[in-house]
């Protein structure tokens, strides 16, 4: 049987993409929990739900200024995230993945900072500007959706999609969830009528993919090149440079990423919305994920895509 230590690491996406605070506190609680809602049967789809109800429950919580309201908002959305990452484990250790689990799965996580924007708006709404006689009022809608919109879900959504760029160099396609705009867009179009839920789904998550996809030009030429290149020479030799070689050197390049595709994520959005809710200055957490989240995501973006154009020109000249 199967020690925890071992179980802890087969339920493990990688140890590249593994931030330290998951490895060592977020995914060993989780799997506690995962161990405790398989025995009793319960599937990782509810676990996802009940991980949506503790993040909006949070959420309410930080509308309050009081400390004992945003220290309970702490706790509430660490066990959200207890059981985000329960539900995940559970389906990699058990094999219980389903569609309605991959859309849950993405689907909580917006629930609960949406609900956590609105409830920092309407806190914060008849609060003065700092530094003025000036109540935040509408103003804090409009820093409150630039944080949300234009900051907060293309940064998360770039970094999942580099994460599982470089699981699938590391692990193959059956270790990543990599998935491009045209199979989506041709499995939705494949779907009959009556199938509306996987409908829905399946042409949202196309239109997901080329959002990744279209800002990643320099990703997707080195992709096509490489891909063409391994079905051109099936010895996986291009000389004087083998395909195990450059997608070596391609980990190489992506693993250093790794740990801003992790401060792009979960964790350090927590950490400074904890902090910042506690010292009554919520303001602070829409600033950070404006102005700092934002430079790591630009600094990110232009290393992956500099590491995909000068790959793709060594593959172009050793052809």
């Amino acid at each position: 049987m199967a020690t925890f230590k071992e179980m802890l690491q087969a339920s493990f996406k990688s140890n590249d993409t593994e931030e330290w605070l998951d490895v060592h506190f977020t995914r060993p609680i989780g799997l506690v929990f995962a161990l405790f809602w398989n025995k009793l049967g319960v599937h990782p789809n509810a676990i996802t739900i009940l991980s949506i109800f503790l993040g909006v429950a949070a959420a309410v919580m930080f509308y309050y200024t009081d400390l004992w309201h945003n220290a309970m908002g702490v706790l509430l959305l660490m066990f959200a995230n207890f059981c985000d990452s329960t539900d995940g484990q559970m389906a990699r250790l058990t094999g219980k993945k389903t569609l309605v689990g991959r859309v849950l799965d993405g689907f909580s996580g917006d629930v609960w900072f949406f609900a956590i924007y609105v409830s920092l708006c309407l806190r914060m709404m008849p609060q003065l500007i700092p530094g003025t006689d000036v109540k935040w009022g509408f103003i804090i809608w409009v820093l409150a959706s630039v944080a949300g919109f234009f900051c907060h879900s293309p940064q998360a959504s770039l970094a999942d999609y580099y994460r599982q760029i470089h699981l699938f160099f590391l692990k193959g396609k059956e270790g990543s969830e990599l998935d491009n705009y045209v199979q989506q867009r041709a499995i939705y179009e494949s779907l009959p009528k009556r199938e509306w839920f996987a409908r829905v789904f399946y042409k949202n998550y196309a239109a997901y993919c080329r959002s990744q996809e279209k800002r990643t030009p320099q990703f997707q030429q080195f992709f096509k090149q490489y891909q063409q290149a391994q079905q051109e020479d099936p010895s996986l030799q291009v000389s004087p440079v083998s395909l195990p070689l450059l997608r070596e050197r391609f980990l190489e390049g992506s693993r250093p990423l790794m740990k801003y595709t992790n401060l792009l994520t979960f964790n350090s959005r927590a950490i400074c919305l904890y902090v910042t809710c506690l010292l009554n200055c919520p303001w602070v957490y829409l600033l950070f994920e404006i102005m700092v989240l934002t430079v790591l995501y630009i600094y990110m973006h232009r290393r992956h895509e500099m590491l995909c154009a000068r790959l793709s020109e060594e593959l172009n000249a050793n052809r």
